[in-house]
């Protein structure tokens, strides 16, 4: 097991209040004065201040660490106050970067807030990741983890690493000296779509804390030189029976960033890499990271809808086919009246709408992701027109009618 390396680091002086605001550290032999002094000079950024980074640079603020950075481009949304406690009801439409600093130094005014207001991408990431001792990545996306996770071996920096979905979580060091880095764990990004976002598939509100707040101890570690880092295991979580199991990871010798004959020494195109085709055209839709349809006419061969021509069509009376692909319990929450299949059950299923045929048919979702990939299910089984609504049922609500609920 790995053992956590301390920083090297000049030590600054605690004040009388510092002293004060952190005893209960100081009278730890483990953390003492020279300890809170190295959790004062370290410089930590928290790639995203969402789910994952909300306890994360809130307890990292509080434990003293002197630097903390927030990398996000995100604004506040009333949806991410379930689990992004480091947001409140007055920042909703606020930057994420400026409503996490208001939390963080209400918290500590001691903590030093730096941020980055701009989307972590190939050209700045390692720019930014300079300046920091230690990387703690808190998004959720394929293309970020691997920029993270590069970034920091061409760096030489730790990679302290979450995920979450639903109910379970991952945590993990990365990239340290001797253990492996995530893409010895995870060689290849899985098929663009496979695995939903927490957007689509959700996620338990309290499970980025538990997770986050891991992440944090390791950060924490890796500062002091204590106890032994996750480095070289891999923490599983799942909140519904409350049970960790820990799995041993191997560095890979042949891994194209940390082995022992690189073939990646440069940032690359990770959208490219993960398979995530890109907008042709620019909009908001370019950098949301979490819709897997593009705001184009078409992609891969169905054509995308929008909600103001469905709605067009439907008050027309025109011949069209309305077709829901979500989940049951989504359907409680808000529906349109369409018929419902959801979209696992649909390859099974598609001899139910063998009178639809002939007919237009438009399928919707939450945001237009998983109604995309039913249209090409029913393409592929030689339905002829069929449509995605673009935004899905989100973007019903938001132009169509007001009065839905958004979930």
């Amino acid at each position: 097991m790995a053992t956590a390396t301390p920083l090297e680091i000049e030590l600054p002086t605690l004040s009388n209040d510092e002293i004060s605001r952190y005893s209960r550290h100081l009278i730890l032999p483990e953390v003492g004065m020279e300890g809170q002094q190295k959790l004062k000079a370290a410089k930590v950024l928290c790639v995203g201040t969402g789910g994952l980074g909300a306890p994360l640079a809130l307890y990292l603020a509080a434990a003293g660490v002197g630097t903390i950075g927030l990398v996000d481009f995100d604004t506040v949304d009333a949806s991410n106050l379930q689990r992004q406690i480091i947001h409140s009801t007055a920042t909703v439409g606020k930057l994420k970067v400026d409503s996490a600093e208001i939390m963080l130094k209400g918290l500590n005014p001691y903590t030093n807030v730096v941020k980055h207001n701009t989307m972590l991408t190939s050209a700045n990431a390692l720019e930014i990741f300079r300046d920091y001792d230690i990387i703690a990545d808190g998004t959720d996306n394929f293309q970020t983890r691997y920029l993270v996770n590069d970034a920091c071996v061409l760096t030489g920096k730790p990679n302290v690493y979450g995920s979450i979905f639903r109910f379970e979580g991952q945590a993990s060091v990365f990239a340290t000296e001797d253990a492996p880095c995530y893409r010895c764990l995870y060689p290849e990004p899985p098929p663009p779509g496979l695995v939903p976002s927490c957007a689509e598939g959700g996620v338990l509100g309290i499970l980025p804390g538990l997770v986050g707040v891991i992440q944090a101890t390791e950060v924490i570690k890796l500062i002091l030189g204590i106890g032994e880092s996750l480095a070289g295991r891999l923490l599983l979580i799942d909140a519904l029976t409350m049970k960790f199991r820990t799995l041993k990871l191997r560095k890979n010798p042949d891994c194209p960033v940390c082995g022992t004959h690189p073939t990646v020494t440069a940032l690359i195109d990770y959208d490219q890499f993960c398979g995530i085709q890109k907008p042709a055209t620019v909009g908001p839709l370019e950098v949301e990271r979490d819709k897997a349809v593009a705001d184009v006419p078409v992609v891969d061969g169905i054509p995308q809808i929008a909600v103001q021509e469905l709605k067009r069509r439907l008050d027309a009376h025109e011949d069209v086919f309305v077709l829901d692909v979500r989940e049951p319990h989504e359907v409680k929450i808000v529906n349109i009246g369409a018929p419902l299949i959801p979209l696992g059950q649909l390859a099974n299923r598609v001899g139910e709408l063998e009178a639809e045929r002939n007919r237009n048919i438009v399928i919707h979702c939450k945001s237009g992701a998983r109604s995309q990939k039913a249209a090409l299910i029913l393409k592929n089984a030689g339905f002829t027109h069929v449509e995605n609504l673009a935004g899905g049922i989100l973007a019903w609500a938001e132009k169509i009618d007001p009065t839905l609920p958004k979930y």
